[in-house]
């Protein structure tokens, strides 16, 4: 019998992580570890408890969840655990920092209860999970943020040089938030062809996942800004 996913809910207003505790509970594949209301009770709790998945909020007491992330996720992390971030469109202007401290994904808050626990799920297998909608808005409207001009010349070359023209074009959709079927569709491909097409992307470009691609695609220009 496969192991249930350990997941820790990290949210500080007590309704929504009593909802979110109640959705995961309902799954007869997920168990509820531990709840924490701020990020630095978050990381002391995901020491403790080793979950699966983190589900985060961005802006918490004490702590916010961008810190908390790279704390428990960013460089020089070992054992790093998965996280995946629910913010609020209008308010985490900064829930891009937390896929830079290794988040492997983002939803918003109003995702409903089947995509999130789908989205935990995916996470857990090692798979990244990116909201299109989040995407296409969000990462374009502050994507200029991450696009220094004096070092994102000679990044986008490297990118360029390692990959070839259509894994590029993979890229490209990959940041504007298209799931592998979409892609399929857009390049007359199958599914299966585009999952080979990620993979080579991040093992050439020494990537963990298709959310740091994402910025990897922003920071250098490759992806146009859409807001």
């Amino acid at each position: 019998m496969t192991e249930p996913i350990r997941v820790l809910i990290c949210e500080d207003q007590e309704l929504v992580r009593a909802g979110y505790v109640t959705i995961f509970s309902a799954q007869p594949d997920i168990v509820v570890v531990g709840e924490a209301a701020d990020g630095r009770a978050a990381v002391e709790a995901a020491r403790r408890l080793h979950p699966d998945v983190i589900v985060m909020d961005v802006r918490m007491p004490v702590l916010d969840g961008i810190e908390a992330t790279r704390l428990l996720t960013g460089p020089g992390v070992e054992s790093a655990v998965k996280v995946l971030v629910v913010t609020t469109f209008n308010v985490d202007e900064y829930v891009y920092e937390a896929l830079r401290a290794g988040a492997s994904g983002f939803l918003l808050k109003d995702t409903p209860p089947a995509r999130l626990v789908d989205g935990v799920r995916t996470i857990a297998r090692g798979d990244s999970l990116l909201d299109p909608a989040v995407t296409r808005n969000l990462i374009g409207h502050f994507a200029e943020r991450l696009r220094p001009a004096d070092t994102s010349r000679p990044e986008r070359e490297a990118v360029v040089r390692a990959l070839a023209p259509r894994e590029l074009e993979v890229l490209e959709h990959l940041a504007a938030g298209l799931s592998n079927a979409e892609i399929a569709a857009e390049l007359v491909i199958s599914p299966e062809t585009v999952k080979t097409y990620v993979s080579r992307i991040l093992t050439k470009l020494d990537l963990r996942d298709r959310v740091q691609a994402v910025v990897l695609a922003y920071r250098t220009g490759l992806a146009a800004n859409t807001d």
